[in-house]
């Protein structure tokens, strides 16, 4: 059975701030989802051939690439802001020393 304090562990893992109220309703309802999968866990799908897809004709529903032209590269890049070496500058957010957001 699931207990709370299990769900205030998997709550911490995920970096999630849970009420007490929140805590007693995902409790209740995690262990209501772990009980009916211990329900499928008991049945018998030896006879059933494992599949991949819940349909079997599954077609391709994307069209084909195709090759398109685009405008000229410096022409789009006569409406950016700021530019470096062909490519749009846009202002730091990462500081790559620390690894972390500015």
């Amino acid at each position: 059975m699931l207990d709370r304090e299990q769900v205030q562990h998997v709550a911490h893992l995920a970096r999630l701030q849970l009420s007490p109220d929140e805590e007693e309703q995902f409790t209740s309802q995690l262990a209501g989802i772990l009980a009916y999968v211990e329900q499928l866990k008991q049945l018998d799908t030896d006879s059933v051939d494992p599949t991949f897809h819940a349909l079997d004709d599954v077609t391709q529903v994307l069209r084909p690439d195709q090759v398109e032209t685009w405008a000229d590269p410096e022409t789009i890049l006569e409406g950016a802001p700021d530019r470096e070496a062909g490519f749009f500058k846009v202002p730091r957010i990462l500081d790559p020393a620390a690894g972390q957001e500015q």
